[in-house]
């Protein structure tokens, strides 16, 4: 995911003037009574405002194409794909499910509740802060943003500042469509970030890396902020002896190359099995060819390869790829590089040598190290021994070899026999365990990661808990007593 570092916008990209820490302020101030308002906004009055954010943002739609091309030169197909249809799939499944997700849940009594009423009551948490990366700037923005409205929340927004051009977009339909006491959007680049950071919100929406989501978290803990942190990792991804193998470098080759690598789900690094590695390979490389031509000049004249998003950037997925081949790898496509113009063509390495810097950090770019293995327990064994990934994904048609890597690994979500389309199911939670993240985002977990669950509790007028009140006498203590030995009992 992206880091919050302070990085010089593309050339020709006018400068952004910085809010300042005063101004910010005040607009934090002014959220506070729309905010204690909203706690009180019904679902007719949420979903106007969601729609009319997506209105806003469909009457900009060839502005974005533009925008995306200024700022990485991504094809206007892939713009629609991944970054309008996720936003528009979120509200689309808001709209026809907000009602219901907000009726107050009834719960059984337990059993020495017997006597009560109870419910969970959803309410906001009131002002909550998004921060967004720059890899899909437009989904990772409005998309977390429709699931604060559902739950009735103000939001301040901070977008990258990497994507000059779309932020700038996102900031005219934010003050178009909201005033700043409801939604805010703050373009900028790290003092900004931290300006934000330091203010009492009551939740924090981050996605990006997990070094920046530390001091994220170490930020909200000052303030006792809940958060949620969709962050990245190593994702790997298993293809045995008995995988569709046609089927799995079609899927594969556009996952990982997809926004040219730039995708926090995509697969990091590939262990197949070595009877079939090479048919496998042969089969990646005649997915690139027919999808961004033979060679060198075809691909980086290919309209439909996303460019790295900067040249520091560049440079960084370069040192990894030079790194790896000074330590004996082997390319079997791509390798080519062009930093000036922050090219790297869709490469797929081989013969990785441990201890390469390409197996230590998250790669960010169109870069696949590919593995063999011959005992999946060892497969099961290195992926263990690192930190747990935001996704991993298994092409098998073995069920066995399926359920023991599901059952012996840990990863934020899954795949079988697919790759990042787990990102795309609204009925599914969306998030990473423990270092690619925390909390869950997207449809009912998008807007309960916005909202309080408050249970709430009714007595009648029976009161059986008096029994429990002092004072403490033998009779009281023997009734407790019985209460205690009745639990130990099996629920029938």
């Amino acid at each position: 995911m992206t880091q919050l570092h302070t990085i010089p916008v593309q050339a020709g990209a006018p400068a952004v003037a910085e809010a300042s820490p005063a101004q910010m302020a005040a607009v934090f101030d002014a959220q506070h009574e729309t905010a204690l308002r909203w706690r009180e906004s019904d679902a007719r009055q949420r979903i106007e405002r969601i729609k009319r954010l997506r209105e806003a943002m469909m009457a900009k739609r060839e502005q974005f194409y533009d925008a995306f091309a200024q700022d990485y030169r991504k094809a206007p197909a892939e713009v629609e794909a991944s970054e309008f249809l996720p936003v528009m799939e979120e509200i689309r499944h808001v709209l026809g499910q907000l009602k219901r997700w907000m009726k107050p849940t009834r719960m059984w009594p337990t059993t020495t509740m017997l006597g009560t009423s109870a419910w969970v009551q959803y309410q906001p948490r009131g002002r909550v802060l998004i921060i967004a990366p720059w890899n899909y700037p437009l989904s990772l923005c409005f998309g977390p943003l429709v699931s604060a409205l559902a739950a009735g929340n103000t939001a301040i927004i901070k977008p990258s500042e990497m994507t000059p051009a779309v932020s700038r977009l996102m900031a005219s339909i934010i003050a178009d469509v909201f005033p700043s006491n409801e939604v805010a959007l703050f373009e900028g680049s790290l003092p900004t970030s931290s300006a934000l950071l330091a203010m009492p919100f009551d939740h924090i929406f981050f996605t990006g890396s997990p070094a920046v989501g530390k001091i994220v978290m170490a930020a909200a803990a000052k303030h006792l902020t809940s958060v949620t942190l969709e962050l990245g990792g190593k994702s790997p991804t298993i293809i045995d002896e008995t995988a569709n193998l046609k089927l799995a470098a079609e899927t594969v080759m556009w996952g990982k190359f997809i926004n040219n690598g730039q995708t926090c789900v995509a697969p990091d690094y590939l262990y197949v099995h070595a009877s079939v590695k090479t048919a496998f390979i042969e089969e990646c490389k005649k997915v690139l060819a027919a999808r961004y031509g033979s060679g060198a000049a075809a691909q980086k004249a290919s309209v439909d390869l996303t460019r790295i998003v900067n040249r520091r950037h560049a440079e960084r997925v370069a040192h990894l790829l030079s790194d790896a081949l000074a330590k004996g790898a082997v390319v079997h496509a791509g390798g080519d590089v062009d930093t000036a113009t922050c090219w790297i063509a869709p490469t797929l390495l081989d013969n990785i040598a441990p201890g390469s810097a390409i197996l230590e950090e998250e790669i960010f770019g169109p870069l696949l190290p590919i593995m063999a293995y011959s005992d999946l327990d060892h497969v099961l064994a290195s992926i263990n021994a690192g930190q747990k990934p935001l996704a991993l994904y298994i092409w098998s048609r073995n069920q066995k070899h399926i359920d023991k890597v599901l059952l012996r690994t840990s990863s934020g979500g899954a795949c079988v026999n697919h790759c990042v389309a787990q990102f795309a199911h609204g009925n599914l939670p969306f998030g990473g365990v423990n270092n690619s993240g925390i909390g869950n985002g997207h449809g009912i977990y998008g807007f309960k990661a916005f909202s309080h669950e408050r249970g709430v509790l009714r007595s009648s007028p029976l009161m059986l808990i008096k029994l429990f009140f002092p004072p403490y006498t033998a009779k009281r203590l023997y009734l407790i007593r019985k209460t205690v030995d009745m639990l130990r009992l099996p629920m029938l």
